[in-house]
């Protein structure tokens, strides 16, 4: 580029506007076409760290702060945050560690850092609450009838991993629809052990 005129490196430049240039790599960048938009409830998580930026809310913005690490974590492993419904399940599961930690900090007579875990745990049962899912009692429906199903194909034998992958596969009952994996399992389990 240094033997180029400032004439060429302009028209160059403005014929590349539309477009940008990688780098490292020297190719044309674009958006991949596969590239799923992000869930509803991490983009309100975003907009809320922002807000909790301009608030100077200490205890929201921390809380915020580590949930956005672990889905950024999240997305350069196998099992990367795309729903509501796992982006669910990781807000219940940090809110039952805080829970944990302020059993933990109380025993040990720490008061203040109890109140610190206490309002980590209400921040993310907040957001955990505006997730709507399927009703216990409407799974527990969906799971008795492929359980009844599975018991009639396979004449009484039945696994409980045959009934999550009938439930929770292609073509399932519960496919696609908002439950939460660890919930199904969970009633899978209730359900098969009072058989």
């Amino acid at each position: 580029m240094a033997s180029q005129t400032p004439r060429t490196v302009f028209r160059t430049s403005r014929l590349l506007q539309d477009k940008w240039i990688c780098p490292q790599c020297r190719h044309y960048a674009s958006p991949s076409p596969t590239t799923l938009p992000a869930p509803p409830l991490l983009l309100k998580v975003r907009s809320d760290l922002k807000s909790a930026m301009k608030e100077k809310d200490k205890n929201r913005l921390n809380v915020l702060r580590g949930l956005l690490a672990e889905v950024t974590n999240s997305a350069k492993t196998n099992s990367p945050v795309k729903t509501d419904m796992q982006l669910l399940s990781l807000l219940r599961k940090r809110a039952a560690s805080a829970k944990a930690a302020s059993t933990e900090f109380k025993s040990a007579g720490r008061e203040d850092l109890v109140e610190q875990e206490e309002s980590q745990a209400k921040v993310l049962e907040e957001y955990a609450g505006g997730v709507q899912t399927m009703s216990n009692d409407d799974m527990r429906d969906a799971i008795m009838k492929e359980v009844d199903q599975v018991k009639a194909e396979t004449n009484g034998k039945v696994n409980m991993g045959d009934v999550l992958k009938r439930l929770l596969g292609s073509g399932g009952r519960l496919e696609g629809k908002p439950v939460e994996r660890s919930e199904v399992a969970r009633i899978v389990k209730e359900v098969l052990t009072a058989a």
